[in-house]
């Protein structure tokens, strides 16, 4: 019984001496926005087909004006030649749609200092920088029929342009800018835009010329779908080989705009950082 009550006495101490708490440097958070792609089919950089994306984050804190982020994001990209201006590109006739994923780790670079909890340090522009890696898959619908376009070949990949053949995986390059707050202790809201720069020209499967409808098997949907501005104007059609499909003297890029929620863990440890002040502690 003594034991048991001797327990009881150091609960009772503990408790009214208050449990501190303190935030460390690592938060984790959720985004939600959009996003919009422009390249061969998109050159004007029009917003028609801005689309949702959303991801999560984790995000360190290395001093109050540097933090790192590590992001995984997945959105919806694509575009039509019917929203183009242009006579040639509206008669070229192309559309593509791809889901893609990333993976990227980001640097952050606030203009001033930010300290969540701190009323000194409650807002701060920033600019953001990084590399990643993402997943890419065009495909186009044609008379109800989804189809993938990379396995057609569709610039000629399959014909003997072997130069031509990509993969469902580039770099990316996220550079943008944004802003953050914190809501109450621990809690931070921001706001993102961000491009992705990429390094390939096939993220809408056009990138160069056409290589002649006789370079695939007759009647086929690779044929078909290679050249649809026969479907506009069926006595002259566009593709004739060597004629320009598409721009090579850019790669495709896409842009997300994206706002972040996001909470700190806390420990209750005194951790030997720039949190550690009176006025961000929980008791």
């Amino acid at each position: 019984m003594k034991r048991i009550a001797g327990l009881f006495y150091f609960l009772a101490l503990f408790m009214n001496s208050g449990a501190q708490s303190y935030l460390t440097k690592v938060e984790m958070g959720i985004s939600l926005g959009g996003s919009q792609y422009f390249g061969d089919l998109n050159e004007n950089y029009g917003f028609h087909t801005i689309s949702p994306a959303a991801g999560l984050f984790a995000r360190k804190h290395m001093n109050p004006y540097i933090s790192l982020k590590i992001v995984a994001n997945v959105t919806h990209v694509g575009y039509d030649d019917k929203y183009n201006t242009d006579a040639y590109e509206m008669e070229r006739n192309l559309n593509f749609q791809s889901i893609i994923i990333e993976g990227a780790l980001q640097a952050e670079f606030n203009f001033f200092k930010f300290i969540t909890g701190d009323e000194n340090y409650r807002i701060a522009p920033y600019l953001t920088g990084g590399v990643g890696v993402f997943y890419y898959n065009p495909y186009t619908i044609y008379e109800g029929t989804k189809y993938y376009l990379q396995p057609l070949g569709t610039e000629g990949q399959n014909a003997g342009f072997a130069g031509r053949k990509y993969t469902n995986f580039s770099p990316c390059f996220p550079i943008g800018l944004g802003g953050k707050a914190w809501i109450t202790r621990g809690l931070n809201v921001s706001l993102e835009i961000s491009d992705r720069l990429t390094t390939t020209d096939y993220l809408d499967d056009v990138s160069s010329t056409y290589v002649g409808i006789n370079k695939f098997p007759p009647g086929s949907i690779a044929a078909i779908l290679q050249d649809k501005s026969v479907l506009i104007n069926p006595s002259t059609p566009l593709g004739r080989p060597g004629k320009q499909r598409g721009n090579t003297s850019s790669y495709d890029q896409y842009v997300m705009a994206l706002v972040s929620l996001s909470w700190h863990f806390t420990t209750y440890k005194c951790p030997s950082n720039f949190y550690n002040s009176e006025n961000i502690r929980a008791y």
